[in-house]
């Protein structure tokens, strides 16, 4: 039985802005619940005890130090805005139920 619902990879495919024909969905719900069971088991893997690390490879990481800077004016952050209101952008809403 596949890990995901038809509904749940629908869904998806509405977040990715992807358009989906029939076979596809099919195909695309056992690829992701196949996924979704790699996922499992990597997360049953013992990491106990194991250092975290940041890459495969030991290296010292180049931080520079926080300074404090001016902002971007507003104005100049709006300015090729395609729609805005007021100081905010304005974006399309993309979860269901949600008001534009």
């Amino acid at each position: 039985m596949p890990a995901l619902t038809r509904k749940e990879v629908e869904d998806i495919a509405l977040l990715a802005r992807l358009h989906l024909e029939e076979a596809e969905l099919a195909r695309m719900q056992d690829e992701l619940g196949t996924i979704l069971e790699h996922f499992g088991a990597i997360a049953a893997a013992e990491t106990e005890g194991v250092p975290a690390m940041t890459h495969a490879v030991p290296m010292d990481l180049r931080l520079r130090p926080d300074e404090v800077a001016p902002s971007l004016p507003a104005a100049d952050a709006m300015r090729n805005a395609p729609a805005k209101q007021d100081d905010l952008f304005v974006v399309p809403a993309i979860i269901p139920g949600g008001t534009e």
